[in-house]
């Protein structure tokens, strides 16, 4: 049994450190493309939105004065919540979490599942935690050999334990977790607006665009295809030249407009369902696998009303709820649940810190406290 606890890695034979460490950077350089790809779609939808559409095509300037600032405000804001969510410092598991080197050989020399069991119960009986396996027993990472905080899971990609983990999102390069999750809720929502504001404003000129060509290819071009006769001048209609210039950048608006359309499906979609996992206190991993408690498993468990669940992620502070600085409740190692978990937890001293309404009184009493896809 203490040898499944244990997680020795042996390179196979041939298998240089060079190639090991090229293997690492390689993999760490593929990581990064998807964000490249989201940098490069924005820096094109920049060019397509302010040059080809608000300089060369909008005639009036004070529609062109609104468009812009508008714009480079949704612009800032979604670029900064997409920073924060990128760059966010992902603090490690508290010490107090790991076991001593006494308690892990211990572990590693218990042989029996009971035995293993009475040792972590132990270790863990004055941690705030109240989550259990499916077995109901203390969640333990062998890999990172520390007991795992409520709502933290070991993430495969990152190669370690995180507080509240979400999800590994590739197209941020880092774990949606305690310490991002409220920008990464605002990048949702500032990219969503952003593509509304670009398809919005994009569609009047898409749409006058694509009557000008029908005009002009009815006008020029459907009598000389009926006869027979291709001209050069009928092939330019075809391919979008109608006497105008400036037909590439109406290329330009048009993808813009398309692309804004595309994304913003999909974003409006995503930002719906974390709308929901928010009002309902609730992880990407909890809502496929509802949290164990000694009690037996409860997708509600962490669950304390709609807005105190909203707080939990903004903060009681509205002004900052739409401003991507760290304003989440809590240390992301402990937090509210139902009263009929409060009554289970590990010691009688954790049980008195929450108060009836299920909010834990330090929150209450003095504010918050900002600290400075894979389940194992």
């Amino acid at each position: 049994m203490a040898s499944s606890m244990q997680n020795n890695r042996v390179s196979p034979p041939g298998y240089c450190v060079c190639c090991r460490t090229c293997n690492m950077w390689c993999w760490r350089a593929f990581k990064w493309l998807p964000v490249l790809l989201i940098v490069s779609i924005v820096t094109w939808s920049y060019y397509a939105y302010v040059i080809q559409l608000c300089i060369f095509t909008i005639e009036s300037t004070v529609q062109q004065c609104i468009y812009l600032v508008l714009y480079h405000i949704l612009l800032i804001m979604f670029a900064w919540s997409y920073w924060r969510t990128i760059f966010a410092d992902i603090k490690p598991i508290p010490e107090k979490y790991k076991l001593p080197e006494t308690e892990l050989e211990k572990l590693l020399s218990a042989e029996t599942e009971d035995a293993q069991r009475t040792i972590l119960e132990n270790f863990a009986k004055d941690l705030p935690i109240v989550t259990r396996t499916m077995s109901g027993s203390v969640r333990y990472c062998n890999r990172c050999v520390l007991v795992k905080p409520d709502r933290a899971h070991h993430c495969s990609i990152c190669s370690r334990c995180v507080l509240k983990m979400d999800h590994h999102c590739p197209w941020v390069n880092n774990c949606v977790c305690f310490h991002n999750y409220k920008f990464f809720m605002l990048f949702l929502g500032y990219a969503l607006l952003y593509c509304l504001f670009v398809m919005s404003t994009c569609l009047p000129y898409f749409i006058r665009f694509w009557k000008m060509y029908q005009e002009y290819k009815h006008a020029h071009c459907d009598n000389l295809l009926d006869s027979g006769t291709y001209s050069k001048q009928c092939m330019d209609i075809l391919n979008g030249d109608f006497g105008m210039s400036g037909s590439a950048g109406r290329y330009h608006i048009v993808f813009a407009f398309f692309v804004a359309l595309m994304f913003a499906i999909s974003l409006g979609s995503l930002f719906g369902y974390h709308c929901y996992l928010v009002a309902h206190n609730r992880t990407t991993l909890e809502a496929f696998r509802a949290p164990m408690f000694r009690g037996g498993a409860d997708k509600n468990g962490f669950s304390i009303g709609a807005y105190n669940n909203f707080k939990e992620v903004f903060g009681n502070s509205p002004n900052l709820w739409i401003v991507p600085v760290f304003t989440s409740a809590g240390d992301g190692c402990e937090y509210p649940v139902r009263r009929e978990h409060r009554l289970q937890t590990f010691s009688a001293p954790h049980d008195a810190r929450y108060d009836s309404m299920g909010t834990t009184r330090s929150r209450s009493e003095n504010g918050d406290s900002p600290p400075a896809s894979h389940i194992p």
